[in-house]
């Protein structure tokens, strides 16, 4: 029987430009999987742990910043792994960082850079993360959750 397990997350990593809202796209380094493609913040939920907390964390450990704000997105996405024969649902934050934030990348990463959103969106390897980028807009373009923000708000 095949398993559906939540595994994964992904976070938008979102800051306020000068041009508007800008998201961090990071470059795959080579050895690792996917080598060379771009990608947002992406990682395993590890035993124990919440898939907020696990958002947190893969942001800390891939770019070594802290989210001044952290959203759920609402959604949930989900592929068939089929090196396990999973199902594998993957709940999607998105973490406004500080407006001159850099960050300090990790050995899983060779590049990172700002994009207006849209453009990140053109980036991105993933469908599930160009998908994304719309709700990103819809409910975060404005800086904030607006009328949502009280239950999209984690932090």
């Amino acid at each position: 029987m095949t398993a559906v397990r939540v595994g994964f997350v992904d976070t938008f990593v979102l800051r306020d430009g000068a041009g508007g809202l800008e998201a961090l796209v990071l470059r795959r380094s080579p050895g690792g999987r996917n080598p060379g493609s771009w990608e947002a913040v992406h990682g395993t939920i590890e035993p124990g742990e919440s898939p907020v907390d696990a958002a947190r964390r893969e942001l800390a450990e891939e770019t070594g910043l802290v989210a001044q704000r952290l959203y759920n997105l609402s959604r949930v996405e989900s592929f068939f792994w089929h090196a396990t024969g999973e199902v594998i649902l993957i709940p999607q934050f998105a973490a406004f960082v500080a407006p001159d934030a850099a960050p300090r990348l990790s050995a899983e990463h060779d590049a990172a850079e700002w994009l207006p959103v849209v453009e990140a969106r053109a980036r991105f390897a993933w469908p599930r993360e160009r998908r994304a980028i719309d709700d990103v807009l819809s409910i975060l373009g404005s800086g904030g959750g607006g009328l949502l923000d009280d239950v999209l708000r984690i932090s």
